[in-house]
């Protein structure tokens, strides 16, 4: 006789193996740590199979585990889709997400997909600027959705992720070696005030090699060894790497990436976005 998976279940399952422990999903599924347990045991017990090694500190998959995972994956994401195309049809119209340029990779292209699979019926308008800028267009009611990097997190924010700012050039290059030191930023860059700042407190002359509205012309300058450019660890481009100063350049410290809009009253579809986001940058 055919037997049924708990799909609630395994969505706890699913969700514990991503996020890494109980505590981080239970979060994530807005449950008590302690529902989440028993819906991993009540699995256990149906499938007769260990799923979990729990003899470590952190949470591990065992081999049944690992091969449930795939499967759970695909399950859930068929449902998902089924439930959205035929319950959320009341969602309609366009959403407007914000996210600074240096930002969009690696997450936003994935929550973009999965949100286009749950709300085919909702356009995403992708708004790719500056943190000042986008704040700015958050506060008129022009975006719904914004993240941006920071030094802090202003109220009605929540701060997903803190990195550090490094220094950025082209692969193998030598701009950074150059006295004064030859910069790249957008006028607009947020960046910008504080990479002066820190080389002016370390004594390191400098000159603004090239000023531009577009992320596009500050990253061809940098890629080709014009000059240096700030920039949030983990989100760089292939063309663009991390210099290895040795200490020659100041530390800038961290930047925050702090998501607005999750909350607001009438936030609709977009509070969906919001979650899904912090999602993202909750499991990588």
């Amino acid at each position: 006789m055919p037997r049924n998976l708990d799909m609630t279940a395994l969505r706890s399952f699913v969700t514990v193996a991503d996020a890494g422990g109980v505590t981080r999903a239970a979060s994530l599924l807005h449950l008590t740590q302690s529902a989440v347990s028993m819906q991993l045991k009540r699995l256990e017990e149906s499938l007769e199979l260990q799923l979990l090694d729990r003899s470590a500190r952190r949470i591990a998959l065992t081999a049944a585990g690992e091969q449930l995972l795939g499967y759970g994956k695909r399950m859930l994401a068929l449902n998902d889709e089924v439930w959205a195309r035929l319950t959320h049809q009341e969602f309609e119209g366009e959403v407007l997400l914000g996210v600074p340029d240096d930002i969009v990779y690696p997450y936003i292209p994935k929550v973009l997909k999965r949100f286009n699979a749950e709300y085919p019926r909702v356009r995403v308008n992708l708004i790719s600027s500056y943190t000042r800028r986008l704040k700015d267009l958050h506060a008129r009611g022009e975006c719904d959705v914004i993240l941006a990097t920071e030094a802090g997190c202003d109220n009605g924010g929540e701060t997903l992720d803190t990195r550090p700012l490094l220094w950025m050039g082209a692969p193998g290059g030598s701009a950074w070696k150059s006295r004064p030191l030859r910069l790249a930023f957008e006028h607009g860059c947020i960046f910008r005030q504080r990479t002066q700042e820190a080389l002016d407190a370390a004594g390191i002359p400098w000159e603004m090699a090239v000023e531009s509205d577009r992320s596009r012309s500050v990253e061809a300058s940098v890629t080709a060894d014009l000059a240096v450019h700030a920039g949030v660890a983990g989100t760089t481009p292939p063309y663009i790497e991390e210099v290895d100063h040795g200490g020659a350049l100041p530390d800038l410290g961290h930047t925050c990436i702090n998501l607005y809009g999750a909350g607001s009253p009438g936030s609709g579809v977009g509070a969906e976005l919001a979650a899904m986001v912090r999602q993202a940058y909750c499991c990588g």
